[in-house]
């Protein structure tokens, strides 16, 4: 991964995040002078709140955009376009953005940062192997279960930590500017093989139940999201999860010039950590 020598401070959107918290680690590793901005952070910030954007972005010099609740999500592509405005406005010059591989829902976003006037790179990560082991699937998981829209497709699972990596040698290398990233792991796991892997790792049992994605919009809907946020990640499954992004790139090994960390070791690290511990 390439080193910042210029001491240049880099704004970290999403910092409590699955990929905010491991870019902001990675870029502070890499030189960086990391401004960890989130709704509750030290920086305060939020996508739907443009007064907060000024004092988070005055001083830095790049970006990492991880948009909340998804990349894909109606009204994204205003709120990206204005934000990467107003950070040129503010002297900032680059901007990486985590989007989503293969969710057509995201290309109105990526299209406004690409027409916003920025040097950007785009990072398109596939399903990130952190899901199964913090957030919103996590108690399932401890509990005994994966209930999940995923039937039996495969999918390139990545390691967040290779997510980061690749950020920050976008944010690095200027050869990426005006790129599009597609970051995956190296091996094809359906979630029913993942949720295995994970049960063996752990020594207990964890089953994999697999549901439509409208019965899963109705779960999210018990769990408290807003309606309009159901409606959006419902439409996103059903979409997403048809096999159409199944097949694994090299550009881990091509960036970083390393393999991308592997489920498998992934499994037993967590597991060792006592993660899907009850």
């Amino acid at each position: 991964m390439t080193e910042n020598t210029g001491n240049e401070t880099v704004l970290v959107t999403g910092a409590s995040g699955k990929t905010g918290r491991q870019v902001a680690h990675a870029a502070g590793a890499a030189g960086f002078d990391v401004r960890a901005a989130s709704r509750g952070g030290a920086v305060r910030f939020d996508w739907y709140d443009s007064s907060l954007w000024d004092e988070a972005l005055r001083g830095a010099d790049a970006a990492y955009l991880a948009y909340m609740p998804d990349i894909g999500a109606p009204g994204a592509d205003d709120t990206i376009g204005a934000f990467a405005r107003r950070a040129l406005e503010l002297g900032m010059r680059r901007l990486v953005l985590l989007s989503a591989r293969g969710e057509v829902q995201a290309e109105p976003a990526e299209l406004a940062l690409r027409e916003s006037g920025a040097e950007w790179t785009i990072v398109r990560a596939t399903w990130f192997m952190q899901n199964l082991s913090e957030g919103l699937l996590l108690d399932g998981m401890r509990g005994g279960e994966l209930v999940f829209p995923a039937g039996e497709v495969p999918a390139p699972f990545v390691d967040t930590r290779d997510i980061a990596d690749v950020v920050v040698t976008a944010l690095t290398d200027a050869s990426y500017a005006g790129r599009t990233l597609e970051v995956t792991g190296a091996r094809l796991l359906s979630f029913r093989e993942a949720v295995a892997e994970i049960s063996a790792a752990a020594g207990r049992e964890i089953r994999y139940v697999p549901v439509s994605a409208k019965e899963y919009g109705g779960m999210l809907a018990e769990f408290g999201m807003p309606p309009e946020e159901v409606a959006c990640m419902q439409e996103i499954f059903e979409s997403l999860l048809d096999g159409h992004i199944e097949h694994p790139t090299d550009v881990v090994q091509q960036v970083l010039g390393r393999a991308p960390r592997d489920f498998t070791d992934f499994a037993r690290e967590h597991a060792a950590q006592g993660v899907w511990k009850v």
